[in-house]
């Protein structure tokens, strides 16, 4: 039983932030005490040490706030802009495709023909991706685009998500000629886009699991992405669902990994090496496809 002339601070469940609080009062030359407790952790001082202690962690977390709470929001705003970059890129590279339509065959080169992504033409993976068949094809995309990207590069940052996406999409569209057959052919982003929200599901199942204060509701993100298949994937008419259901579940497989080692978001290093290497490969594959 503790002492009963020890105050209680502070508890949380963060270990972590209970350490830190300790040291913070430790380098004041006060004598605080850190108890777990029914999976919490209690910090308390002496009772004479109490108005010292409380003036420390007040000052501490005064100071250590503000650029947390800036960080945050520098996150938010690169989040922001790489979904807008990646509605942006859909949108141009139709026009680039419409425009100069008699100059070059984009659409006969870059479709997703699954006879010759058979015969080795994989790169038709990824140009597939950034064609549309007309307008509402190309903006409803590039509006999901613009809201799935943006989710996802606010938890594993720009960089990273643009290669998750760009990844599940292609093995999308790798699978689904597979399945489909030579005579299938098929365009769009959205293929890539249920990529992004089967990565999203069981990154959060994932990391939920990983919480033991989580643990109970683990499942919500991947209902909430079976949902979202289910709302948005099923429509009619030119609808490719096999192509939506081939990139979730492609999206889903990578969740996994990127939750079990990735428990935070990686830092600006490999998000532009990701970010970069995702860019080039989308040149690379096109100089293929026209070249």
């Amino acid at each position: 039983m503790k002492d009963r002339s020890e105050v209680v601070l502070r508890v949380t469940s963060d270990s972590k932030l209970a350490d830190e609080w300790a040291l913070v009062l430790i380098t004041q030359g006060l004598s605080p005490s850190l108890h777990h407790d029914e999976g919490s952790v209690v910090l308390s001082v002496p009772a004479a040490e109490v108005e010292m202690a409380l003036a420390g962690l007040a000052a501490y977390e005064k100071e250590n706030t503000a650029p947390v709470q800036n960080q945050n929001r520098a996150d938010d705003f690169a989040s922001l802009i790489a979904g807008m970059v990646v509605a942006g890129v859909l949108i141009l590279s139709h026009a680039v495709a419409i425009r100069w339509k008699e100059a070059g065959p984009w659409f006969d080169q870059g479709s997703a023909e699954a006879s010759r992504i058979l015969d080795g033409e994989l790169w038709r993976t990824v140009t597939a991706l950034t064609l549309h068949a007309d307008v509402v094809h190309l903006f409803s995309n590039a509006v999901a685009a613009a809201i799935f990207v943006t989710a996802l590069s606010s938890i594993v940052g720009a960089g990273f998500a643009s290669a998750l996406v760009v990844l599940a999409g292609a093995c999308g569209n790798l699978a689904n000629a597979l399945m489909q057959g030579s005579s299938h052919i098929s365009v769009g982003a959205s293929t890539a886009i249920f990529g992004a929200v089967g990565v999203l599901g069981t990154l959060g199942l994932v990391r939920r699991r990983r919480e033991p204060t989580r643990r109970r509701g683990a499942w919500i993100p991947i209902a909430a992405a079976l949902g979202l298949l289910a709302m948005l994937g099923t429509g009619s008419g030119r609808t490719d669902l096999l192509a939506h259901l081939f990139g979730f579940f492609c999206g889903a497989l990578l969740g996994v990994p990127v939750g079990l080692f990735f428990p935070t978001m990686p830092g600006q290093v490999m998000q532009w090496v990701c970010g970069s290497a995702t860019v080039l490969v989308l040149i690379y594959c096109w100089t293929l496809a026209l070249g």
